[in-house]
């Protein structure tokens, strides 16, 4: 097995806190709940719950597939390594030829202001680069969230531009655009063997 692969008990990598593991057709009731917190759907839906339909019919058999498509890359189900706990997820989703890679999260409000956002994201980042060999790990989110771009500059990603995009359905602060961040292998050394 590659380092950092997912071994068989599907876990892709641990940190200190955290379990980074593949989702599985149990896990809709997570997401659906994950999904229905108007505070952790503020900047994706304007804090609109998804229907479990929708997560149960179309979201999570999209993360089942990609496992096999792109090994190390997809979405990972967030446990707090301790207590078992699901915390929500955290992704790398490929590109279409697999050379780079969409980091995102999104967790659940009992785990926020404790860094683990912080720590997840470094540890996929330094997963893509080192171990899986994507050339670039990239990022949005919407300008007004700071919290999320602070996030994404503690993992190590650069801010490139802010765009503006057209929705029919704005939610408040769409108008200050969005906004891209990446890191390119070229600009991180590789870490020190043994180390994740």
């Amino acid at each position: 097995m590659i380092r950092g692969m997912t071994g068989p008990d599907g876990v892709l990598l641990e940190t200190a806190r955290l379990r980074l593991r593949r989702f599985t057709a149990d896990d809709v009731d997570h997401l659906v709940a994950l999904d229905a917190d108007p505070e952790v759907m503020r900047f994706l839906t304007g804090g609109v719950a998804t229907p479990r339909e929708t997560v149960r019919d179309e979201h999570l058999p999209r993360i089942l597939a990609r496992y096999d498509h792109t090994p190390g890359l997809g979405r990972w189900a967030a446990q707090e390594r301790s207590t078992g706990e699901f915390l929500g997820w955290f992704a790398l989703d490929p590109s279409d030829d697999g050379t780079e890679a969409e980091l995102g999260y999104r967790l659940r409000r009992a785990a926020w202001g404790r860094g683990l956002a912080t720590e997840g994201s470094r540890a996929l980042v330094r997963h893509a680069i080192d171990t899986v060999g994507v050339r670039r790990v990239w990022a949005q989110t919407m300008a007004v969230n700071g919290r999320s771009r602070a996030v994404l500059e503690r993992a190590g990603l650069r801010y490139v531009r802010t765009f503006h995009l057209h929705f029919d359905d704005p939610i408040p602060g769409t108008e200050q655009g969005e906004v891209e961040y990446e890191l390119l292998r070229t600009d991180r050394p590789p870490s020190a063997p043994g180390r994740r």
